[in-house]
């Protein structure tokens, strides 16, 4: 592979492994287990596998292993492994790392099961969690201390869109000889520079904008080789969270269009976001790419674009959020993201529902606020769709 390569050309190309009969679409791997041509060689592989041995599916496989590959190479990492899902990716991640008596440092505006991860597991194992307001840099530094082991955050906070900085908290957290780990689902792998901007891991959920088109679960961990091989794979695969190869040739042929997909729905996002900015039955319009969203500075330093979520508050709290998505046609309620199709969900009853109040007051997390993931959907009907369900309210 050529080290000139641009982007989309990586995400069509990188890591691709052809078989004896040259076939031009990725193959599928579908086993769990491989034959060795003697005892003497299961003996040589189990003590140390090349780059084209394998043992079991649990540890690597062929179509896995050009997933990782691939998505590696787009995100500026050593390596990647493949997980079952986004929340494996996150809890292997952090989980491989930490034992009783650490210290991890993390935004408070997480997704509601990077909560009970850091709240419930991490903490019943005897790992110490501090919780700062992810833009607010001056916390970072007064939280982080010489026995923090790790930082963790959303780049893009989901629901309200907060943006943390990459760049700073990430020397903030080297001068203490911490980690720093990313979520960086809505920045998406086509908008992240996370790795170039500090952070030593990268997580994803490739069951979003990777896939794309709500067919599979997955997730991926992206950082050094010493990180991937040495802490997060034999976690993993002794704990069995890895990606089967189905999903991994699902996810390859998902990068495939991921940049055409993820900018299209951007330009969308953008689009939409503008036209509802002032809008009588919204107290607030949340989109990154906008120029009233307070850190756009930072948005366009550290994205380039706004992503492809945006969120709105209705001025009629959960009454009026319910009326305007049972009004929606051309969108779906769901509570996925990065689809073809425009998602919108309710996040105080559904993906944050079980935060105690004072939490998602905190958070921003209001009774009128609605997330839109948008899709592949004609601009204009989306707009037009979500005006009509607002004159419904």
């Amino acid at each position: 592979m050529s080290n000139d390569w641009q982007p989309r050309t990586r995400a069509v190309h990188a890591g691709t492994r052809r078989s004896q009969y040259g076939e031009v679409s990725e193959a599928i791997f579908l086993t769990q287990g491989f034959v060795y041509e003697s005892a003497e060689h299961a003996e040589a592989r189990f003590l140390e596998s090349g780059p084209d041995e394998f043992i079991y599916a649990r540890y690597g496989n062929p179509t896995v292993k050009m997933f990782e590959e691939r998505i590696a190479s787009l995100e500026g990492a050593e390596d990647a492994f493949a997980t079952a899902s986004g929340m494996a990716a996150v809890s292997g991640a952090l989980t491989s790392m930490l034992r009783a008596g650490d210290h991890v440092v993390s935004a408070r505006a997480l997704f509601g099961s990077c909560l009970y991860v850091l709240e419930e597991i991490l903490m019943r194992f005897g790992v110490q969690v501090s919780f700062v307001d992810g833009t607010d840099l001056a916390a970072w530094e007064a939280a982080i201390t010489p026995k923090t082991k790790a930082v963790f955050f959303e780049s893009v906070a989901n629901p309200t869109l907060e943006v943390v900085d990459i760049e700073e908290v990430s020397k903030l957290a080297h001068a203490k000889g911490a980690l720093v780990l990313v979520d960086n689902v809505f920045s998406t792998p086509v908008f992240s520079n996370a790795i170039a901007q500090g952070a030593d891991v990268v997580i994803y959920s490739a069951t979003k904008h990777i896939d794309g088109q709500g067919r599979a679960l997955g997730g991926v961990i992206l950082g050094s080789s010493e990180f991937i091989r040495g802490t997060v794979e034999p976690y993993m695969k002794h704990t069995g969270g890895s990606m089967s190869p189905f999903t991994a040739w699902v996810m390859l042929k998902g990068l495939e269009t991921m940049s055409l997909r993820v900018r299209a729905q951007a330009a969308s996002a953008l689009d939409v976001a503008q036209s509802l900015e002032g809008h009588a039955a919204l107290a607030q319009v949340i989109y990154p790419g906008l120029s009233t969203h307070p850190q756009i500075e930072l948005v366009k330093r550290q994205m380039g674009q706004g992503g492809t979520v945006l969120s709105i508050d209705l001025k009629g709290g959960k009454a009026a959020a319910f009326k305007f998505l049972n009004a929606i046609e051309v969108g779906v309620i769901s509570n996925n993201l990065g689809d073809a199709k425009t998602i919108l969900t309710h996040p105080a009853t559904t993906t944050h529902q079980r935060l105690p109040q004072d939490q998602k007051d905190a958070l921003g997390i209001t009774p009128g606020l609605v997330r839109i993931s948008i899709g592949l959907e004609d601009a204009t009907d989306i707009k037009a769709d979500i005006l009509q369900a607002l004159a419904a309210v």
